[in-house]
């Protein structure tokens, strides 16, 4: 028997103050993730971040709740079990999250119990940054050695420019740009700091250097999350049938900037304001860089964007569903799980 582990970054257990901040306290704490020297850090987590932001994050958590509880947890329960399904009886599947629970060690220690000769991970992050998959290979791999497992465990490679999750990704957006007539296709990623970026690029003289450093693919921006976004959004855009990349059908942006270090760009608040700016009514936006709907996707650019789009003058912003636990997405899931060896990392 295989076993496969799909890792999502993860969901506070409650939307509630105390919840958020073990959430965020376990999330921040890691040097993938907030990429500065342990002290700075740690005065960074402790006296600005975590004295404010547990509340106000909770009341935002509060907007997406539902019944059954946090929508990155369901949906992420949902494609479990599809992909189980699909796979058949001689595969176990574990849905694991980076921070929070289920915890990584949680669904190593499964696997263990039912005697899998090996396991195929899954970061569930389509494009490839230090502070997602990066994390994750490096927290995988610990609890692994911290339980001792003595079956082999192979990581699966970015997907951001794999058929199946292309065409699901187009199976899903297109139906919905389609209906709501959308003038502009506006794809959204999730932002990095600057520095981040910079660190990916061996010549230290391409990436957020050269004038559209992310046009073309060379041996400096092989490993570029920025790169890879764009490559994911021309591929996207030209399975729509969107046309040329000139900005007038689709365009890119990068959200959820925080503090006041430089992030990469363009930044989605500047893209809507532009386009309120040139009259466009209707903005579809689709979030590729989430497989999952969850706060990024259902409140920042659901609720959040879309009133900043309407104050600015603009007309319509429609958030198309990430892949969630589609049909589309389960099957490419379980391809993805039944690659050749040589394909595992």
């Amino acid at each position: 028997m295989k076993g496969l582990v799909l890792v999502n970054m993860g969901t506070p257990d409650a939307p509630n103050p105390a919840a958020v901040r073990r959430f965020l306290r376990e999330l921040l704490s890691d040097p993938m993730v907030v990429d500065l020297p342990a002290l700075p850090r740690r005065l960074l987590l402790e006296l600005v971040i975590l004295p404010f932001r547990p509340r106000k994050s909770a009341k935002a958590y509060c907007r997406i709740w539902s019944d059954r509880g946090s929508p990155l947890l369901v949906h992420g329960e949902g494609l479990a079990a599809g992909v189980a399904a699909a796979l058949g009886k001689n595969w176990q599947v574990e849905l694991a999250m980076r921070y929070g629970r289920p915890s990584i060690a949680s669904a190593l220690e499964r696997l263990a119990n039912a005697r899998v000769n090996e396991a195929r991970v899954l970061p569930l992050y389509p494009q490839d940054a230090p502070s997602t998959r990066g994390s994750t290979v490096t927290a995988v791999r610990a609890a692994a050695e911290l339980l001792d497992i003595t079956f082999p465990v192979r990581f699966l490679p970015v997907f951001f420019d794999r058929k199946g999750y292309l065409d699901a990704v187009v199976a899903t957006a297109g139906p919905v740009v389609e209906q709501v007539a959308a003038d502009h296709v506006l794809f959204s990623f999730h932002g990095l700091p600057e520095r981040q970026i910079k660190k990916a690029d061996p010549s230290g003289s391409h990436c957020l250097v050269a004038k559209e450093c992310c046009k073309e693919s060379v041996p400096a921006n092989k490993k570029c999350y920025r790169f890879q976004c764009y490559q994911t959004a021309r591929a996207l855009a030209s399975r729509m049938g969107l046309g040329p990349e000139d900005g007038r059908r689709w365009s890119v942006a990068f959200q959820s900037r925080m503090g006041r270090v430089p992030w990469i760009g363009p930044h989605i608040d500047e893209v809507l304001s532009s386009l309120a700016r040139k009259g466009v009514e209707r903005v579809g936006v689709v979030c590729p860089s989430f497989v999952a709907d969850c706060l990024e996707t259902l409140e920042e650019i659901g609720m959040r964007a879309r009133l900043d789009f309407k104050a600015r003058g603009g007309g319509e912003l429609v958030l198309v569903p990430c892949l969630n636990s589609s049909p589309t997405w389960v099957e490419a899931v379980a391809k993805m799980a039944l690659n050749e060896e040589d394909s595992w990392q």
